[in-house]
C-alpha cells in the first residue's frame, strides 16, 4: 500500500472504512461549498464516492489519498489525484486536488497534504503536468495552488453544473 509522510501527516489510498470519517467532512456546507455543485454529501452519496475512490486504486494504481494526522492516523480531509472528467476541455489531464475538515483550516494542511501527492505523481507516477481546477471564488484554494508554484492555465465553466473555475497547471 501507498503511503506517504510528511511532517506533520500521514496519506494513505482511501478504503471502506474511511466512509464514516469522510462523512462528516462532506455534510459540512462551508468544506463543500466550493466543491461540485456546492452541495453537502449524504452517507449514500460519501459511500458511493469512497466506493469509486477504491476502485480507482485498484484500476489505476493510484488516487485519492486520507489525509491523517502523524502519530494517531486521524482523518481531517482528502488529498485527491484523479482525472477531472467533469471538465472534458482540459483533458487529458489528472488533477491534484484537496479536502480539509473545517475543524483544520488555516493550519496549511492542504498544501502540505497536495505538494506529497504532488511528488508522488511527478517522482513515483511518472506524470509530466497536474492541474487543479478551483471555483473562481474560493480564495483559499487559490492561495493553495501559489503556495504549491502552479499557474493558471485559464478559466472556464464546467458545463454540466455551470461552475465558473479557474484551471491552474504545474510541470515536472
Amino acid at each position: 500500500m501507498t503511503v506517504l509522510r510528511t511532517e506533520r501527516l500521514v496519506l494513505r489510498p482511501v478504503t471502506t472504512a474511511d466512509v464514516e470519517p469522510l462523512v462528516e467532512i462532506n455534510a459540512d456546507t462551508e468544506v463543500m461549498r466550493y466543491i461540485g455543485n456546492g452541495s453537502p454529501r449524504t452517507l449514500a452519496e460519501t459511500r458511493t464516492a469512497v466506493e469509486k475512490m477504491t476502485r480507482h486504486w485498484d484500476e489505476q494504481g493510484w488516487g485519492p489519498f486520507v489525509v491523517g494526522l502523524a502519530g494517531t492516523g486521524e482523518p481531517i480531509g482528502l488529498a485527491i489525484l484523479a482525472v477531472p472528467g467533469f471538465l472534458p476541455e482540459i483533458l487529458p489531464a489528472v488533477e491534484v486536488g484537496w479536502r480539509i475538515g473545517r475543524n483544520r483550516w488555516g493550519r496549511g494542511y492542504a498544501p502540505e497534504a497536495a505538494a506529497a501527492v504532488i511528488r508522488f505523481a511527478f517522482e513515483e507516477l511518472g506524470m509530466e503536468r497536474l492541474v487543479s481546477c478551483v471555483h473562481r471564488d474560493n480564495t483559499a484554494s487559490v492561495r493553495v495552488t501559489e503556495k504549491l508554484g502552479m499557474s493558471l492555465e485559464r478559466e472556464t465553466t464546467v458545463p454540466d453544473l455551470e461552475v465558473p473555475v479557474k484551471v491552474y497547471e504545474l510541470r515536472a
